[in-house]
């Protein structure tokens, strides 16, 4: 699988999309070039190698994975020379306290993941559509790494930044952060990021 760059590459600001052996590589192809039309000046690739999934991430009693396990994971199996990184999966996540998310994202660090089971029109009971299914990962790689960037939850409902309580949020969301959410994110990018914590 090459590369797919979304342009400008020459940006030192890089995203690297890394995705587990389940995702089917062609449902998340145009991420890389939505992704710019959110974040402007950064670079986003998909890398041509994927990762196995860690078995000791599976809980076998509630049948999910735990999305902040994951997060440690790709801190240690991701390569050097990017900015950030989204891992991308196709199961089920949990986090503690929570039943099940959609992602997760370490709050001004390097590293967040996102997971396509819940956002398949099919998890509902309702017949594939492409168009919708590619609308909320879209929503969900930009809302975690909007939180890898430094960006906290929204109170506005229609801010990709508030949080999904059901994929009925996610869908009422924009694609882009509120006016307010976006200046932050790009003073953010602009003067930089240091590391902190796990955030949903």
């Amino acid at each position: 699988m090459r590369l797919i760059l979304s342009k400008p590459y020459y940006n030192k600001k890089r995203v690297l999309l890394l995705c587990s052996e389940d995702v089917n590589l062609k449902e998340i192809s145009f991420l890389p070039n939505a992704l710019l039309e959110v974040f402007k000046t950064i670079a986003f690739e998909i890398s041509e190698h994927v990762f196995e999934l860690p078995s000791y991430a599976y809980n076998k009693h509630r049948k999910q994975y735990n999305s902040t396990l994951l997060l440690e994971y790709l801190s240690i199996i991701k390569p050097k020379g990017y900015g950030k990184y989204l891992g991308i999966v196709n199961v089920d996540l949990y986090a503690n306290g929570l039943n099940f998310v959609f992602g997760e994202a370490v709050l001004n660090g390097e590293e967040a993941v996102i997971s396509l089971h819940r956002l398949r029109p099919e998890f509902y009971g309702k017949a594939p559509d492409e168009k919708l299914f590619r609308s909320r990962i879209l929503k969900e790689a930009v809302h975690e790494l909007g939180h890898a960037f430094g960006l906290t939850h929204c109170k506005k409902p229609e801010c990709v930044m508030h949080f999904s309580n059901s994929i009925i949020d996610t869908d009422f969301k924009s694609n882009f952060p509120c006016s307010s959410c976006q200046i932050k994110l790009f003073n953010m990018i602009k003067t930089g990021i240091s590391k902190n914590t796990a955030y949903q």
